[in-house]
């Protein structure tokens, strides 16, 4: 499976049924090409996260396959994560331990040993995590700098894939802008990027694709050409009704 114009990222034919019935991804088909970013909108219970959870191998398909740079998730998963990183709506991190103890501990846990101090400074300013935060516990920090600690982790850990799962959630505007110039840089470095989103504004403005999810279903997939001159709301709604009305 390998060859060097393979997608970075590939769901084929891929769903998820829980014991108790419940289909919770449908037949997805999705590609992310390195330095691209593909953004999935849609609501709770949509399976814009199942879908992370089997490219992370968190749980196996039942059916179809999630890749990592040709490799099946479900059939070589430690190598698979190996080419991943992931942040995590809600962030998991030791309350008290420092950001920068944070930042050390995880990306050693990683594998990376090569950086120094300096390196974790660098990059915990990159995504805009303040100065004087870096040695104050984490358990006093909001949300959002939760989150930017675990971008900073992902960033170190030097994977060719970022899966992020509702990034912008907890953050202010500013914040939110700041994110967004990162992602367009870690585009630039050709990172592949899939995230998901309620954040339609900001899937619009850094996306190169977009998906609406529903009930499990890849509803509506456009490029960021072709959502030029299109009100992406507007979309939103009309698809979802429009399945809605489908499965009625």
């Amino acid at each position: 499976m390998e060859s060097k114009n393979q997608p970075m990222l590939q769901a084929i034919d891929l769903s998820k049924r829980y014991e108790d019935g419940h289909l919770a991804l449908d037949n997805l088909n999705l590609t992310v090409e390195t330095g691209q970013v593909y953004a999935m909108l849609g609501g709770n219970g949509a399976g814009k996260t199942t879908a992370i959870n089997l490219f992370l191998n968190f749980i196996e398909p039942t059916t179809g396959q999630a890749v990592v740079d040709g490799i099946v998730t479900h059939e070589e998963p430690l190598k698979a994560k190996e080419r991943i990183a992931y942040v995590s709506e809600n962030v998991m991190l030791y309350p008290n331990f420092t950001a920068l103890q944070n930042v050390d501990f995880f990306v050693k846990l990683g594998g990376k040993t090569k950086y120094t101090k300096e390196d974790y400074r660098k990059v915990l300013l990159r995504v805009g995590l303040q100065e004087e935060a870096h040695d104050r516990r984490l358990k006093g920090f909001s949300k959002g700098m939760r989150q930017k600690c675990g971008i900073a982790i992902a960033i170190l850990k030097d994977a060719k894939a970022i899966l992020l799962d509702e990034p912008t959630s907890g953050l202010d505007p500013k914040a939110a802008f700041e994110f967004i110039h990162l992602l367009n840089t870690l585009r630039e470095e050709g990172k592949a990027i899939l995230m998901s989103t309620h954040d339609i504004f900001r899937a619009k403005e850094v996306a190169d694709i977009v998906g609406i999810m529903n009930l499990g279903k890849l509803v509506m997939q456009r490029t960021k050409d072709e959502l030029v001159g299109e009100d992406l709301e507007k979309l939103y709604v009309e698809f979802m009704a429009g399945y809605m009305d489908e499965v009625a």
